[in-house]
């Protein structure tokens, strides 16, 4: 027999009755009933259950057993009993008559548990995350991870790209975070940088003449950390292709990812109408340039209803060049505690709060029509005031109609045809409402799109359990930075749509052929039919702030190259942690990678980053300035 194990603990069941059989893992748990001892062996594949009387040689060795104990089992498989029988694992069926037990690997007092799912601090966890990976729910997030990369490694060899690595050790270049430095020690004074992103090189494969490119790419992106993000390195989904335009680029990568969620995706429906939403119209409309589309909330411009009215407010801030107010809908929404409720929402996001208006019946309740719920009085007479109301309110209705007025402090401002207008605009009814925002829209649209969402969640108009994809197109190719700048708003390396000609104009006008893909309020995947004429190149650095001197020196392999013969073509990259995060139904992307960093970017469990030692730092000609 094996020294360690002649079957997993996943492996046995009714068929292997009666056999002698050797097993080893972790000691999950250890049960006493009564003079019997149970133990839910666990290990990669599975759980079996151990059993022991005092009749067994293992007894008195099982009794001795802590839980996370590595130990060896030898026994006979018996059928348990039909009444005991555990459908809920594959082993269920039987149970292992332990005869002998040696102790493996002896395990100390636990940090945290491993059985159950008991909630533990995250720094514990991370700190012991060798520990927390064996917890089945981690477990199973890893082992899906795993599944994932294989299946997008096959469906992009089945799509016809071919794999191909390059360097982690490079030079730096501008992707949009700060670069992970390395101090070269052959060169004194000089860093590599790792890479933010395949960029250069999977353009130079292009050049090369290698066509539908892809690779498992490690990312180092020194970024502040949230919970969709990792903030030191991930893993990306990386393509390129040559001879390609955008949709190309889209018809390529939609059937891997479709295929993906279909096939890890738990029966959730997965939408296969990817519609392509031009980036200005996703901020209009939704507060995104990565909407959540299972909401089907719309925001709207209303400034015309505003302007020169009766509210103030936003009366006299559309005085102000470039300001606007939008509404949220909010069907279902109409009444005083639902816009309560939204007013603290906003005031948790820094606002003073949200204007509303909402719209109820004017028809009298049965209460208003003479009703009084009188049960002491008996049911019989109840139900005949009942009738006698509910006939009183037919007849209302049948004089009068259905009949509705907007309520809320703007509606009683606005009047009842500038409201009426605004509901026709936002197509809401009876029991509905609106809240309104204004002001410069790139000061409220973040806010307004968390609460879109917020709305969408609280009135159940969210459709969950569902995976609902959108292209956001036509980005800018320039932002204006805080100190009044022009630099790059997407990738650098993109083609602007009009080409030189464009770049002549105003550079906040130019849209380039810039694409994401947004799923259910997370960006997914970032791409772009890139740029390769080196004039084009040259034109749109030197916008942003990059003299010809400084492209030459910070990307001159890529300007070189582009000089003999560059094919046009364009590619993107989809973001492997974020997706399994989605398919495992999981919030905070820690919970998809096997050993990722805490909130402050510091490794736990191996201590780093750590301070380097004097003889590291004389070798590479550093020194360390000490705090301020």
């Amino acid at each position: 027999m094996h020294a360690y194990r002649s079957h997993t603990c996943g492996d046995l069941t009714a068929a292997h009755a009666g056999e002698t059989v050797r097993l080893s893992g972790w000691v999950h748990r250890v049960r006493d009933h009564g003079g019997v001892l149970f133990v839910d062996l666990r290990d990669h594949y599975g759980m079996t259950q151990v059993l022991a009387d005092s009749d067994s040689p293992a007894f008195a060795a099982m009794d001795k057993l802590r839980a996370e104990t590595v130990v060896r089992i030898d026994g006979r498989v018996k059928l348990r009993d039909a009444s005991l029988v555990n459908a809920k694992l594959p082993t269920g069926e039987i149970e292992v008559y332990a005869t002998e037990i040696e102790v493996l690997g002896p395990a100390d007092e636990l940090p945290l548990p491993v059985f159950g799912d008991q909630e533990y601090p995250e720094e514990t966890r991370l700190a012991y995350r060798f520990l927390d990976l064996r917890r089945e729910s981690l477990h199973n997030n890893i082992m899906l991870r795993s599944q994932v990369v294989r299946s997008i490694r096959n469906r992009m060899w089945d799509g016809g790209f071919t794999e191909f690595q390059t360097p982690i050790i490079t030079a730096s270049s501008p992707e949009g975070a700060r670069d992970f430095l390395v101090p070269s020690r052959l060169h004194p004074g000089k860093f590599y940088a790792l890479p933010q992103a395949p960029q250069q090189f999977k353009q130079l494969i292009m050049v090369a003449g290698f066509d539908r490119y892809f690779q498992i790419a490690p990312c180092f992106r020194d970024e502040d950390p949230r919970a969709d993000r990792s903030p030191t390195d991930f893993y990306q989904l990386d393509l390129e292709m040559s001879f390609v335009e955008q949709e190309d680029v889209f018809a390529a990568i939609q059937p891997v990812i479709q295929g993906l969620f279909e096939e890890f995706g738990g029966g959730r429906p997965v939408d296969a109408d990817w519609p392509r939403i031009p980036y200005a119209e996703a901020l209009l409309k939704y507060g995104s340039d990565k909407p959540d589309l299972r909401n089907p909330i719309e925001m709207q411009v209303v400034s015309d209803h505003f302007r020169g009215s009766g509210f103030g407010i936003f009366a006299k801030l559309l005085e102000q060049e470039g300001t606007e107010v939008r509404a949220i809908p909010a069907p279902g929404g109409g009444s005083r505690k639902f816009a309560d409720r939204m007013n603290a929402f906003a005031q948790r996001e820094g606002l003073p709060g949200m204007g509303y208006i909402f719209w109820r019946s004017t028809v009298p309740n049965l209460e208003e029509l003479g009703y009084e719920q009188l049960s002491e009085r008996g049911d019989a007479y109840e139900m005949h005031a009942f009738m006698q109301a509910q006939e009183r309110r037919e007849a209302w209705l049948a004089a009068h109609g259905e009949t509705y007025e907007a309520a809320g402090p703007i509606a009683k401002a606005l009047g009842h045809e500038k409201t009426e207008a605004i509901r026709k605009q936002l197509g809401l009814g009876i029991g509905d409402a609106a809240f309104f925002l204004g002001g410069r829209p790139e000061q409220f649209e973040t806010v307004a799109g968390r609460a879109r969402n917020e709305i969408g969640r609280a009135l159940g108009l969210t459709r969950e359990n569902q995976f609902k994809f959108a292209w956001i197109v036509d980005f800018p190719m320039y932002e204006k930075t805080d100190d009044g700048r022009i630099d790059f708003s997407h990738n650098p390396f993109s083609m602007p749509q009009g080409g030189l000609e464009a770049l002549n104009g105003d550079p906040l006008r130019v849209k380039g052929y810039q694409y994401d893909l947004a799923c259910n309020g997370y960006e997914l995947i970032s791409g772009a039919i890139r740029n390769h004429k080196p004039e084009i190149m040259f034109k749109a650095f030197e916008l942003a702030g990059y003299p010809a001197s400084e492209v030459e020196k910070r990307f001159g392999g890529m300007v070189k190259a582009f000089r003999y013969g560059a094919p046009p073509h364009g590619g993107c990259a989809a973001g492997i942690d974020r997706i399994v995060m989605l398919l495992a139904d999981e919030v905070n992307i820690r919970q998809v990678i096997m050993f990722p960093m805490n909130q402050r970017a510091e490794d736990l469990m191996m201590g780093a980053p750590s301070e380097p030692t004097n003889e590291q730092l004389r070798e590479l000609r550093l020194r360390v300035l000490p705090k301020e």
